[in-house]
């Protein structure tokens, strides 16, 4: 993947999951999408940061629950962990859920 493509492809992610979550957040999640950057708020206080690093050409993503991981685009048009953490729309959903109590389709 060339660098333009990356910034299209972790763009256009970035933007779609930000537009996702805010739509299903209520009163849970406080959603900002700025500069390839997606900070999630929680009401608690604990945040989800979720960027571009582009030399490495991935997504890296801090959470409150399982930590720094990095994630590779892949066929299908997901971004999948290097780490083996999975994919990454997927693991959102899962660790947001409990705090929604609803499912969300991110990916």
């Amino acid at each position: 993947m060339d660098e333009s493509q990356f910034h299209r492809e972790a763009d256009a992610t970035l933007a779609r999951l930000a537009e996702a979550l805010e739509a299903a957040d209520g009163d849970a999640l406080d959603v900002e999408h700025q500069g390839g950057i997606l900070t999630i708020d929680l009401a608690d206080g604990r945040q989800y940061v979720l960027n571009k690093h582009g030399p490495s050409r991935q997504l890296w993503l801090a959470s409150p629950f399982s930590g720094a991981s990095h994630y590779q685009f892949a066929a299908g048009a997901r971004w999948v962990g290097t780490r083996g953490h999975g994919d990454l729309a997927h693991l959102l959903a899962r660790e947001l859920f409990p705090l929604l109590g609803a499912e969300l389709d991110l990916g």
